[in-house]
């Protein structure tokens, strides 16, 4: 089911190794549409091979082989909706922007196409935390609790890592994600506050997961424990996934060299 963020991030958790070889060949797409594509050129049984429009591949010197069925990744649209307010019992009409994905099927992958050569390098993902950190406006200080079975935390725009915990950068992601998320500062979110401290944990170290992933770095064993445990059995709600990509990619995004990004979820 593709139609939907939660059932991707549910199979990169099932699947880790699909997270960073998506990142090196769809780099230039938004996190999710990487593991989107990935998924499809699996499902049909499809090498992870570079992707391209209809029209992209033209421009290449190839073209699509006849009967082919196009890959669909998630669009960004714009729509205004329309809402009534009523302050002083009167009734008055307002407007606002949303942003809503789509799915479009237009991408095809190199072995859907035919004519000239055609080579593209794997991406080395590359991240630095200083640049991540002042671009995204948060501070990490020493570390002040005594208590040794905590790992990290995060106070507003603050964060701090323990000398000792056991994958600092995967607390540090964690911790950032708490202040990107805006978990840690009324007004960060807008519904920040309604959203339960399991649920807060599991978008936290979902952010945590898929850097690790896209990274190659250890920890990604204990951020799926740490997610199914505080699931408790329960799904992962649609819009938390949504955040949780969101938050991932402009977490990845503030640390590393500038891109053009192709689709941006």
């Amino acid at each position: 089911m593709h139609d939907k963020f939660a059932p991707l991030l549910t199979q990169a958790l099932s699947e880790p190794g699909i997270v960073s070889a998506a990142y090196g060949r769809f780099h230039r797409f938004s996190i999710g549409n990487q593991i989107l594509a990935a998924i499809q050129l699996q499902e049909r049984e499809l090498p992870m091979a570079p992707i391209a429009s209809f029209l992209r591949w033209k421009e290449l010197g190839r073209s699509v082989t006849k009967g082919q069925k196009a890959l669909s990744l998630w669009m960004p649209i714009t729509v205004k909706r329309r809402e009534s307010e009523s302050d002083d019992g009167s009734m008055e009409e307002s407007s606002r922007l949303l942003t809503l994905f789509r799915l479009a099927p237009r991408w095809f992958s190199l072995d859907q196409t035919e004519g000239e050569d055609y080579v593209e390098a794997i991406e080395s993902p590359q991240w630095n935390a200083e640049a991540a950190l002042m671009e995204l406006g948060i501070s990490q200080e020493p570390f002040e609790l005594m208590d040794g079975n905590v790992q990290g935390y995060a106070v507003k725009r603050r964060i701090s890592v323990s000398p000792i915990a056991e994958y600092p950068h995967k607390t540090r992601f964690h911790e950032m994600a708490h202040v990107v998320l805006g978990h840690t500062e009324e007004g960060d979110c807008h519904d920040a506050a309604t959203i339960p401290r399991s649920i807060q944990e599991v978008e936290a170290e979902g952010v945590a997961f898929l850097l690790c992933s896209i990274l190659e770095l250890p920890g990604r064993d204990e951020s799926r424990g740490y997610i199914q445990s505080w699931l408790d059995g329960d799904e992962l709600p649609e819009k938390s996934a949504q955040r949780i990509f969101s938050a991932s990619q402009k977490i990845l995004e503030a640390g590393k060299p500038a891109i053009q990004m192709d689709v941006v979820q």
